[in-house]
C-alpha cells in the first residue's frame, strides 16, 4: 500500500485506491454466495454491480435470471406484466470503485450502468417514487406483489438525485420522461420505445392478486391473463408485443348498439335494408332483379387407435353469453404482432385469413403423434393418420351439409377444384358449339379454366352482366340460359366487390335448362352458412385458408352421380384398386381424385378450423361482420374523393374503393406504415373492375376478429392520405 505522506493524490482518490487494495485482498471464500473471485453478483436479474459491503445470502426462492440471449423472453418484473429487454445484458466487470459510506461527491456502484448510488448500509423504508401510495418494498398499491425473492431494499429520497436535475434530463443518458421502476431509481432502457396509439385500457383500481411467475421464456398464450395490464408503449423487446390493452392488444370496444337480428342470415344475404339506406346517396343503383337466397367410403384403419387430441387443439374462446370479439382475438396469436411499430390491423381477409391457436396446435399434434402416410399400412401411426384424415373429411361434410363423406374430395384449394372439374367432366361432356355461362363477377380461377376448355373443345363462353351496384341482373342471366348451355359456374360471394349473388335462384334456373352448376364458395364459407343440399349445386368448391385453415388445402363437393361419371384427374397411387400391364381398376370417388400422397396434415388442420367456426357459430359471426360492414360503409362513404366500388345491398365482408388522385398501390403502402394490411390491386378479377372503369382498387376485407376500432383507424388513415397525399416517410 503506498505511503499517504508521499502521495500528492487528492484525499478522496487516495481513499478509493485504499479501498480497492482492501477489496483485492479478500480471499475467494469471503465473496458472497461462493461466487468465484473476479465475478459480480447479479441483483434480481439486473446485472448490476454489488455494493461495497458483503451482501447477505438470498432466500432460497430467489431466482437470479441469467443474462438473456438475443431474442429470448425477458423476466417479468414484480407482476406488472413488463418484461426485461431480451437483448443480452453486458458483462459487468469487477467493481473497481468502492467508496466508504459518507464520502461526498463520488458516485458509488450503479444499477445496470445508471448513475444511482447504492447505499452501503441498510436504509429505512421510503415511499415509492412512482407517485402513488406504496405498500411494502416500495411497490405501488394497485399492482400485484413482486415475484418471490424479488424484493429490494427501499431507498431514501436523499440517496437519489431529484427528478430532472441530472444533466441530459435523466441518469446516465436516460431521456427525460423515462419512468423509474417501482421506486428503485433505475430508469428504463435508454433506447426510445416506439410510439403506440392511444389505449383504451386502464389499470385496475383495486389491488390485483399476486400471480405465480411463469418460467423464464414463457409468454402468455393469446395475450396477458385477465386483469393484468399490458399497456407498455411500443411493446417489450424480444418478440413479446404487449399492445395498448388487455383485449388482444387493440382495446376495441364492443358495438355500443345491439347487433341487428338477422335470423335468416344462414340462408340469406346480410342486412339488406341497412346497406340500402347507407348506399342510397352514393349514386349507385341496386338491381330490381336481385333475389334473396333461401336459406363414406370404407378404408382400412384401426377404429380404436386414435389418441386423445389435447384440449388446446380444440378450444375456442367463446363466452357463455355469446359472441365477444375481444375474447376471440386472443385465439389468434398473430394479432399481437406489430408492423411499423404499430399494432397489426389485418384487413386482408379476402386474400387469406389468420389462424387460431387451436389450428396451429392441431397441426403440431399431428406431426408429433400421428404423422404417417394413410390407407396402406397396418401399423399404429398409419391408423392414427388415416383416422385423422377421414375425420377431417367428415367435418367438411358436416360443415357444408353434404349427405356423405364420399362426396368430399380434398384438393389444394378452389383453383385446383375448378380445374379438376374442367379437365374431367368438362372434357368428357363439353363439345363444339356447347355453351358455358359465367358472370362478370368471377375470379380469374373461375374464368381461365373455362376459357381454356372452350379453346380446346370449340365451346362458347358467355358472361352474365351485372348492374351498376355490382349485382347480377337476373333476368338477363336467365335470357342467356338455353338448350346449348351445358355448364354454369359462378361465385356465391364476389372476392373483389363482396356482392352476394342470388345463388339458389341461379342454380334452379340453370337446372331448368338441364345445365350442371359449379358454385364457387371461396369467399362465402367464412361469412354465411353453407348448405349444399339446400343450394343444390352439382359441385361446390372452397379453400381452407379463406376460413381460418392452412394454405394448400381445400375441398370439392360433388353430387354422387356427377362424381361417378367423371374420369380420373391424375394417375398414381391411392386412386387405384388394382394395376396390371393390361388393365387398371380405379377406386371409387373420392379416392379416384386423390392420386398420390395428399396434404394429410393440412386436411387435418382444415378440420380443426371448421370445428373452430362451428363452436363460435356462423350466424353469430355473420351478425358481427354485418355490423362491421355497416360501420365501415358509413365511415368510408363520408370521405371526400373516395368512391366505393360495389354497392349492392347484398354484400359480405368486402369494402372496395378508389381514392381521387392517389394510386391504389400508394394507398396500400401508406396504410401499411400505420400497421393496416389491405389488398391493393386487381384482386385476380380484372373484368369486373374494368366494368366499373378502374384497373385496381383498395380492398379492406373483414373477418370475425376485426373490430370497430380497426375500421376507425382505417378511415382516419385514409382521410389523412386524401388530405395530404400518400405518406413517404
Amino acid at each position: 500500500m503506498p505511503d499517504p505522506a508521499s502521495s500528492d493524490l487528492p484525499d478522496v482518490a487516495l481513499l478509493v485506491r485504499m479501498a480497492n487494495e482492501m477489496f483485492r485482498a479478500v480471499p475467494q471464500s469471503g465473496i458472497p454466495g461462493g461466487m468465484p473471485a473476479g465475478t459480480t453478483r447479479s441483483l434480481g436479474g439486473f446485472g448490476a454491480a454489488p455494493p461495497s459491503v458483503p451482501l447477505p445470502e438470498p432466500p432460497a426462492q430467489l431466482v437470479v435470471a441469467p443474462a438473456a440471449t438475443q431474442g429470448s423472453v425477458g423476466r417479468p418484473l414484480g407482476g406488472l406484466g413488463v418484461s426485461l429487454p431480451s437483448v443480452p445484458l453486458a458483462e459487468v466487470p469487477p467493481v473497481d470503485v468502492s467508496v466508504p459510506a459518507g464520502v461526498p461527491g463520488v458516485a458509488g456502484p450503479s444499477f445496470s450502468g445508471f448513475s444511482v448510488p447504492i447505499p452501503s448500509a441498510t436504509l429505512p423504508e421510503v415511499p415509492s417514487l412512482v407517485g402513488s401510495p406504496s405498500s411494502a418494498n416500495g411497490i405501488p398499491t394497485g399492482f400485484p406483489a413482486p415475484l418471490p425473492g424479488m424484493a429490494f431494499p427501499a431507498i431514501p429520497p436523499s440517496a437519489l438525485p431529484p427528478v430532472g436535475t441530472v444533466p441530459g434530463g435523466g441518469p446516465a443518458g436516460i431521456p427525460t420522461g423515462t419512468g423509474s421502476l417501482g421506486g428503485f431509481g433505475a430508469a428504463l432502457p435508454s433506447a426510445p420505445l416506439p410510439e403506440a396509439p392511444p389505449s383504451s385500457a386502464a389499470v385496475p383500481s383495486a389491488p390485483l392478486p399476486p400471480a405465480s411467475p411463469p418460467p423464464l421464456g414463457t409468454a402468455f398464450p393469446g395475450g396477458a391473463p385477465s386483469g393484468v395490464a399490458t399497456g407498455v408503449p411500443g411493446g417489450v423487446p424480444g418478440g413479446i408485443p404487449t399492445g395498448p390493452s388487455s383485449f388482444g392488444g387493440f382495446g376495441a370496444p364492443l358495438p355500443s348498439t345491439p347487433l341487428p337480428d338477422l335470423s335468416a342470415f344462414g340462408t340469406g344475404f346480410p342486412g339488406e335494408a341497412e346497406l340500402r339506406a347507407l348506399l342510397a346517396g352514393t349514386g349507385a343503383t341496386t338491381s330490381p332483379h336481385a333475389l334473396p337466397i333461401d336459406a363414406s367410403p370404407s378404408y382400412y384403419f384401426l377404429q380404436d387407435a386414435t389418441p386423445t387430441v389435447p384440449a388446446s387443439a380444440a378450444a375456442a374462446s367463446i363466452p357463455s353469453d355469446g359472441f365477444d370479439v375481444n375474447l376471440i382475438r386472443r385465439d389468434f396469436p398473430i394479432l399481437s404482432e406489430r408492423v411499423s411499430g404499430r399494432p397489426l390491423i389485418w384487413l386482408d381477409n379476402a386474400a387469406t385469413t389468420q389462424k387460431p391457436q387451436s389450428v396451429i396446435d392441431r397441426l403440431s399434434y399431428f406431426y408429433q403423434h400421428e404423422n404417417s402416410n394413410i390407407h396402406r399400412a397396418a401399423h399404429e401411426l398409419a391408423a392414427r393418420a388415416t383416422d385423422a384424415y377421414e375425420k377431417a373429411r367428415d367435418i367438411v361434410r358436416r360443415f357444408i351439409n353434404a349427405s356423405s363423406a364420399g362426396e368430399i374430395v380434398f384438393v389444394r384449394g378452389t383453383t385446383e377444384a375448378i380445374n379438376l372439374v374442367a379437365a374431367t367432366w368438362g372434357r368428357k361432356f363439353i363439345g363444339k358449339g356447347d355453351e358455358i355461362l359465367i358472370t362478370w363477377l368471377e375470379h380469374h380461377a373461375n374464368i381461365v379454366p373455362w376459357k381454356m376448355l372452350c379453346e380446346q373443345t370449340g365451346a362458347v363462353l358467355k358472361v352474365a352482366p351485372v348492374d351498376d351496384s355490382g349485382q347480377v341482373i337476373l333476368n338477363q342471366y336467365g335470357q342467356l340460359l338455353g338448350p346449348r348451355t351445358k355448364l354454369v359456374a359462378f361465385s356465391q360471394v364476389s372476392n373483389a366487390l363482396g356482392t352476394v349473388t342470388p345463388a339458389k335462384a341461379m342454380v334452379e334456373m340453370a337446372h331448368a335448362v338441364g345445365a350442371r352448376v359449379l358454385l364457387d364458395g371461396a369467399q362465402s364459407v367464412s361469412h354465411m352458412r353453407t348448405d349444399v343440399q339446400a343450394l343444390d349445386p352439382d359441385w361446390f368448391v372452397f379453400s381452407g385458408h379463406k376460413v381460418f385453415g392452412p394454405t394448400g388445402i381445400g375441398a370439392l363437393y360433388g353430387k354422387p352421380e356427377v362424381l361417378a361419371e367423371m374420369p380420373p384427374y391424375q394417375g398414381g397411387g391411392n386412386m387405384i384398386a388394382d394395376v396390371t400391364f393390361d388393365r387398371i381398376l380405379y377406386q371409387p370417388p373420392p379416392g379416384l381424385f386423390e392420386a398420390g400422397t395428399g396434404n394429410i396434415a393440412d386436411a387435418v388442420g382444415l378440420g380443426a378450423a371448421l370445428e373452430y367456426v362451428e363452436r363460435i357459430g356462423i350466424e353469430a359471426i355473420g351478425r358481427h361482420e354485418h355490423d362491421l360492414l355497416v360501420h365501415g360503409t358509413r365511415l368510408l362513404r363520408d370521405i371526400p374523393g373516395l368512391r366505393l366500388i360495389g354497392t349492392a345491398a347484398e354484400k359480405a365482408g368486402v369494402l372496395s374503393f378508389v381514392l381521387d388522385n392517389v394510386p391504389t398501390e400508394a394507398v396500400g403502402k401508406s396504410l401499411n406504415r400505420d400497421g393496416i394490411a389491405v389488398r391493393a390491386g386487381h384482386h385476380c378479377a380484372q373484368p369486373i373492375l374494368r366494368r366499373f372503369g378502374v384497373e385496381t382498387t383498395v380492398r379492406p376485407s373483414l373477418a370475425l376478429y376485426n373490430t370497430h376500432a380497426d375500421l376507425d383507424a382505417l378511415a382516419a388513415a385514409v382521410r389523412r392520405i386524401q388530405a395530404g397525399g400518400a405518406r413517404t416517410d
